[in-house]
């Protein structure tokens, strides 16, 4: 009993451990200007590394000491939790599997469709019930204004600069446009104005930009995609552990209880 409990005590102990860069994740998912204008995304990776710190806690305590009713409970709940977790992964799994970025002859970064993104994620993000204070949010972040590091780039340079979803949808015209280039917020002389009616609402105002744009709308899933699947990766090992964890950890407490029965019964 002494060996199983202390192995389950160990094992606690390092998912313990691992919730920390759950939590670490959850947090840098958070601080995005994506994440900081879609509350939906923004806290379910830290609440999970919260319930995985709390319950990896209770395992080690009730295991330490052999403590069976906080056993009990920690089982119980580090099942529900394993249910949670496989639930968030595959939801997440699914509504970022559809990619509606593609790559522009010419340009050294992507544009985005909003077609091309699961339907989840047009009607809870982009939809125009949600856009207004989501894009109201995006403004207030000011992201596009770190484009001003290409300031002094002539055109070429800046069409193979490095850019988020977010910048290439939000803060300039959509390529297929013709917009010619002037500075990396300001575009002016469209040749083809009417291939795209975000050709028509494209501004250089920076209040503006291309805020209202579709691409814009389809930047910010690709954002969400691209963070999201990052975080995938490490729900998936946390997952695994877990789920190692509990299995032994139910090993153990039946074999505490069997040689408990035992005993007493030698009694």
């Amino acid at each position: 009993m002494g060996l199983s409990n202390n192995i389950t005590s160990i094992l606690n102990f390092i998912a313990f451990l691992c919730s920390i860069p759950i939590i670490a994740s959850g947090l840098w998912l958070a601080s995005k200007p994506d994440n900081e204008c879609v509350l939906l995304f923004r806290w379910p990776v830290v609440i999970l590394g919260f319930l995985i710190l709390i319950i990896s806690l209770m395992g080690f305590v009730g295991a330490y000491w052999y403590k069976e009713g906080i056993l009990s409970l920690y089982l119980c709940c580090m099942a529900i939790l394993i249910t949670l977790g496989l639930i968030l992964l595959i939801f997440a799994f699914v509504v970022t599997r559809p990619d509606g970025s593609y790559w522009v002859p010419g340009r050294g970064y992507k544009e985005y469709q909003l077609q091309g993104y699961s339907t989840w994620l047009r009607e809870h993000v982009a939809s125009d019930d949600y856009w207004p204070k989501i894009r109201d949010c995006l403004v207030d972040t000011n992201f596009c204004a770190k484009l001003n590091n290409y300031q002094f780039m002539s055109s070429p340079q800046y069409f193979f600069a490095h850019m988020s979803p977010l910048q290439s949808g939000c803060c300039k015209p959509p390529a297929a446009c013709g917009y010619q280039y002037v500075s990396p917020t300001m575009w002016i002389n469209p040749t083809n104005p009417i291939i795209d009616p975000d050709c028509a609402i494209w501004s250089s105002d920076p209040s503006m930009l291309c805020y209202n744009c579709h691409s814009c709308r389809a930047g910010l899933l690709g954002n969400l995609r691209n963070e999201w699947r990052k975080a995938n990766t490490i729900l998936i090992v946390a997952l695994v552990i877990l789920i190692f964890v509990y299995v032994v950890a139910c090993s153990a407490f039946r074999n505490a209880q069997t040689q408990d029965l035992f005993g007493k019964n030698k009694r």
